[in-house]
């Protein structure tokens, strides 16, 4: 017996047959998926108490998102007005401007977006740039784990130390007055191995840990000099050996100029490994991840993306999982894994000037089984199969820009947004129904990130990084005088 079934819609399971079963159903029992077929089947073989009609809906697995960021979410937009001043200012808040109060606020209204979007898996470092993590202390990660369960989906939360020099300074808040404090590579290594401890597979799996260093490219041999390039490589030898220690993931965000190539010299490649962005990678590099299994973080939507391009063709060609990531909330995109996927399929288009490429089955694999595959998960999610546990998302056909009903896959892929999921469900557990969260509310987190937002300004003093560009208009402007 069954304890619930989703049927009469389109059911896409992503299963090594690249099944499209019109009028599927999927039957649930406990946390696991027990049975795909076609609505008949599955009724008669499986009776369950609760039903979820899906007629006019296309039913896939859970969408994953290998690359974002905590925090972003309530830093987005600001300091779009300075050039620089993104960065900048993440830096200091992540690590003296943040409170565990900040990152469970961010974490909530983060995953609430990721999870109307139908993303029920996502990676996350807990800071942005590739260096500023807060590791300080365990309570900040403890509070971001805590906003993703309140909410309902899955978490992989990368954590990890800053690039040297040591030690480096964080701040702890008691209301209005802050506490300096010097932080080294040990404390935050400590930290990392804690978290680990801690959260690692906890809440039946549905919180995981990555760990992650610095990525390490050409400018910085340069700019840390031999002894402090020589400690940062040490260092990323260390976290390495303890998430090979550990059976958790290894992350890096910012792969690009040499940067894969210092990689497999330091050893830290392998099928555990997941590289961000990696643009504009050498033959050799592509030929390092091949022959390593490691796996891609692709991110069409980032900046990243348009400084270099992730040779994701290629990579693939060579026999490299490449997953789709967002790079998200911020400074200037979502969560909504429709765009990204659709973003891709456009970015690697125009480069090699042919509609072809990258088919849209190949790019919804990558934000699915092949992203799963990715994480190392892809025995457990990416795809709905007996045996597999129960994420899945309920798409609505049943708007403007995806009718007619026909060719709901190819629609699906090519002219969906976030906002057309209906229903998702997490561990056999429905978390979204009729666009509406189940287990939290939806004004009270926004109420929460909203205040949490303008503490962290006060904090800083951002204020004049909330203003309008000078060039918004810029470029409508020389259009009209051209």
């Amino acid at each position: 017996m069954a304890d619930l079934i989703v049927f009469g819609g389109t059911v896409i399971p992503m299963d090594p047959a690249r099944r499209i079963i019109e009028d599927g159903a999927v039957a649930i029992a406990g946390d696991r998926v027990v049975a795909v077929g076609s609505t008949a089947e599955v009724l008669a073989a499986h009776p369950a108490p609760r039903k979820i009609d899906a007629a006019r809906k296309l039913v896939l697995p859970g969408l994953i998102d290998v690359h974002a960021h905590a925090g972003h979410g309530l830093i987005k937009s600001m300091g779009a007005n300075r050039p620089g001043a993104w960065e900048e200012l993440c830096g200091e808040v992540y690590t003296t401007a943040s409170t565990p109060a900040f990152w469970r606020a961010e974490a909530e209204l983060a995953a609430l977006e990721r999870l109307r979007f139908g993303v029920t898996t996502g990676v996350s470092l807990l800071g942005g740039g590739d260096t500023v993590m807060r590791s300080d202390d365990p309570a900040h990660a403890a509070a971001h784990c805590e906003g993703v369960l309140a909410v309902g989906i899955r978490a992989v939360l990368a954590i990890g130390p800053t690039r040297p020099p040591h030690p480096r300074l964080y701040a702890d808040w008691n209301g209005d007055e802050r506490y300096d404090k010097q932080i080294d590579f040990e404390t935050q290594l400590a930290t990392s191995a804690r978290v680990v401890a801690d959260w690692h597979g906890s809440h039946e799996g549905r919180i995981a840990i990555a760990l992650l260093t610095p990525v390490l490219r050409d400018e910085h041999v340069g700019e840390l000099g031999p002894a402090l390039l020589g400690e940062a490589m040490e260092q990323t030898r260390r976290v390495r050996r303890l998430s090979r220690d550990t059976g958790t993931v290894f992350t890096q965000d910012g792969h690009w100029r040499g940067s894969v190539v210092r990689a497999q010299e330091m050893g830290i490649l392998g099928p555990d490994a997941l590289l961000s962005h990696a643009i504009d990678l050498s033959e050799t590099e592509i030929a390092l991840c091949a022959e390593t299994d490691t796996r891609i973080a692709h991110n069409p939507s980032a900046i990243a993306s348009v400084m270099g391009r992730c040779p994701v063709t290629e990579l693939m060609a060579a026999g490299v999982t490449v997953a789709l990531g967002s790079d998200a909330t911020a400074p200037d995109r979502s969560a909504d894994m429709f765009r990204h996927m659709q973003q891709c399929m456009h970015y690697h288009r125009t480069h090699f000037r042919d509609p072809d490429i990258l088919p849209p089955g190949q790019v919804l694999a990558m934000a699915t089984i092949d992203a799963a595959r990715a994480l190392g998960m892809e025995s457990e999610i990416g795809s709905l199969e007996p045996g597999k546990k129960a994420d899945l998302i309920l798409l609505d056909l049943a708007r403007p820009h995806l009718y007619p009903l026909n060719m709901p896959a190819y629609r699906a892929v090519c002219f969906a947004n976030g906002n057309d999921v209906h229903s998702v469900v997490v561990n056999g557990e429905v978390v979204l129904e009729n666009r509406r969260a189940a287990k939290v509310d939806e004004t009270a987190v926004l109420e929460a990130a909203q205040l949490e937002c303008e503490r962290m300004i006060a904090r800083t003093g951002a204020h004049d990084l909330l203003g309008m560009p000078a060039d918004f208009f810029g470029a409508r402007q020389s259009l009209q005088d051209s």
